[in-house]
């Protein structure tokens, strides 16, 4: 990839300039502040003189604005209001949640106990799908106005710009990329969701964004929410590699789910679009960041051609997959 002479982002975030923003605050630290792993932002723990447990999260520059930021915050204060297990946000005594330090914007949250979920354990995923249920009856009152709304074809064909763009395909690799991805967009586009699907959601229900002692959970990480069906939320912890496997862990899910929030199941036919949103998404991502001294250090294996012919594969396997009879049906 070409030479960028731009100063990477977070250049300027060194341990002391983190400390002295969580104090400019009003924190007394007790403890050093922790790196946390996140790549998209710099996320660090942290210990206040009264044993108080925290996350502050440095937003990474430029990537949304600060009203897309208030959104995140706005559903947050929504969420704990109505009684939905969420990592609490910090306001100080203005009501200001966001705030700014040495050209970096920084929230604080109460840090969240518990670990991540076991995806085989039945009453965990009835947990999960509580939680999410939950949130998504509850976030279906409230309006954000600058948080995007999903748009599979639109996200796939700038992911294969960014791709395309980035230089790092050359040669035969570069022309496979450009036919299989094309492909795929257009097995996409016959799925094409309709507007009235979409709610408010998390936006990357992961494992590392849902923590908790086993029986009950909350969500963390809102930095993604945005407008989408109810499923985005649910497929990614489907977690089996065989159907039998996926069908017992979504029956779960939607068990607990369907506490709160009826859910469609319909929708199932649209997770293998999902899947392939974000395995394109995935890796244009790597390539946009590739500025951040963070990412070549996390993923080197993105500058050898077998990333890439394995990203072949898969996009190949998405496209198969997405013109078979959809699976669960």
């Amino acid at each position: 990839m070409p030479p960028d002479t731009r100063s990477p982002p977070f250049s300027n975030l060194d341990p002391m300039t983190i400390a002295d923003a969580i104090e400019s605050l009003g924190f007394s630290l007790g403890s050093e502040p922790f790196a946390l792993n996140s790549y998209e932002n710099r996320v660090v723990s942290f210990r206040d003189d009264d044993g108080g447990r925290w996350v502050a999260k440095f937003y990474r520059p430029a990537r949304w604005s600060n009203a897309a930021i208030l959104d995140e915050h706005a559903l947050l204060g929504h969420l704990e209001t109505d009684g939905v297990p969420v990592g609490p946000l910090w306001r100080d005594a203005g009501g200001r949640s966001l705030f700014e330090f040495a050209d970096q914007r920084l929230a604080i949250f109460a840090q969240v106990p518990g670990r991540a979920p076991s995806l085989d354990d039945p009453a965990q995923l009835f947990a999960l799908g509580e939680v999410i249920g939950r949130m998504h009856a509850s976030a279906q009152s409230l309006e954000l106005l600058h948080r995007p709304h999903f748009d599979a074809v639109s996200s796939c064909s700038a992911s294969r710009e960014t791709v395309l763009a980035s230089g790092r395909l050359r040669g035969r690799l570069a022309a496979d990329y450009a036919d299989i991805s094309a492909r795929l967009i257009e097995s996409i586009e016959s799925l094409r969701l309709p507007d009235a699907a979409s709610i408010l959601v998390h936006g990357d229900c992961h494992v590392g964004n849902l923590l908790g002692d086993g029986e009950h959970f909350a969500l963390v990480d809102f930095d993604d929410c945005m407008y989408a069906p109810a499923v985005q939320d649910l497929w990614m912890l489907l977690g089996d590699d065989h159907e039998q496997g996926w069908r017992s862990q979504l029956e779960e899910l939607v068990e607990g789910y369907e506490q709160y929030r009826s859910f469609d199941r319909a929708e199932i036919q649209w997770i293998e679009l999902l899947r392939s949103v974000r395995l394109m998404r995935h890796a244009a991502w790597l390539l946009a960041r590739w500025d951040d001294p963070a990412f070549p250090r996390a993923f080197p294996w993105v500058e050898g051609d077998g990333f890439w012919h394995d990203q072949l594969r898969a996009l190949e396997l998405q496209r198969v997959a997405i013109a078979r009879k959809p699976w669960l049906a």
